[in-house]
């Protein structure tokens, strides 16, 4: 496969087959960098060398009665997290006032359990308000599975974004999940796009999927229509049912990336959970095929001093969005 002519031909408008698709998972390390290279092509195209910068509070946390594998929040999990309800308010803006310093474009608001009651709904836009009033930045919400009504009120208080991942491919999610459905998920989504909020829906790579499922996801993700697409890799976390599952090296995580970009090329991909475990030295390597990462902790898991992040940016020549 001649890596950069196809790049070129997405650009043209081509969609890539599943079995073009799947040559990019199985293409050998050798390749890597001429893989890379078309890759940065398309995102040069659509994004230039601009990285978007987002960052996460986590305003609820364990306590949630959904069985996912990969969770330390989960019912079935072990995990030693902290674990508490709902910040108070002015916590969650005081967290967007560090995340306005850090340059950051997009402050994610994330709580766990099956998905939000109307209190937590009012809850959260209240905050939004204020942000909003104080701040120039964009506010994305991740609160589980959502009813119309609440898309509603989240549109209204001024919620640019919403995430809901898929996590897997429909063929993959009963391995990792059976309180809720592959189509549970799709149905969030769904909900969300119709209430004009910006629908964000990414993977989890890495929980012993096979390839074709990796494949099928980025294909999901295209169907869905997703403007933003966060590109995990397993952190497996000691106490949950995955624990000690190592599946992924970085050359792989970077193939994984490439893929993203190649099947979803006007999209935001972004380098999510798992970043600096799974991709290590390479992580620079990254921003040739995503446009966007996360600064600092995720939810239950460290993440590398911002600073580092700003410094990795400057060193590769290009800059923050």
């Amino acid at each position: 496969m001649v890596w950069d002519k196809l790049a070129g031909e997405v650009i043209d408008g081509k969609e890539l087959s599943q079995r073009e698709a799947l040559d990019i998972l199985q293409s050998s390390d050798d390749d890597l960098l001429l893989l890379l290279n078309g890759a940065f092509k398309i995102r040069k195209h659509y994004y230039g060398k601009k990285v978007k910068l987002n960052m996460i509070i986590n305003t609820k946390s364990g306590l949630c009665p959904e069985n996912c594998g990969y969770c330390s929040q989960s019912i079935v999990s072990n995990a030693q997290i902290e674990k508490y309800n709902m910040l108070d308010k002015e916590t969650i803006i005081q967290g967007a006032k560090q995340a306005d310093h850090l340059k950051v474009g997009t402050y994610c608001i994330v709580a766990s359990g099956r998905g939000p009651s109307n209190k937590e709904i009012d809850h959260v836009t209240s905050a939004v308000e204020e942000i909003k009033g104080k701040y120039k930045m964009k506010i994305c919400a991740c609160l589980g599975l959502l009813k119309p009504e609440q898309a509603s009120k989240l549109k209204g208080a001024g919620v640019d974004r919403y995430n809901h991942n898929i996590n897997t491919s429909k063929e993959h999610h009963l391995s990792i999940t059976t309180s809720h459905s592959f189509n549970d998920r799709v149905n969030t989504i769904e909900i969300v796009k119709k209430s004009g909020i910006s629908p964000c829906s990414g993977v989890i790579v890495g929980m012993k999927e096979s390839l074709e499922d990796v494949v099928n996801m980025a294909f999901y993700l295209k169907a869905l229509d997703a403007d933003s697409i966060p590109v995990n890799f397993l952190h497996a976390i000691d106490g949950t049912p995955l624990e000690g599952t190592e599946e992924l090296n970085p050359r792989y995580c970077l193939k994984v990336l490439c893929l993203f970009r190649y099947v979803n090329p006007t999209k935001e991909i972004r380098i999510s959970g798992g970043r600096e475990v799974n991709l290590k030295s390479l992580q620079p390597l990254g921003l040739y095929a995503a446009n966007s990462i996360f600064v600092g902790d995720y939810l239950t898991t460290k993440g590398q001093d911002s600073t580092i992040d700003h410094k990795l940016i400057e060193d590769l020549g290009f800059e923050i969005e």
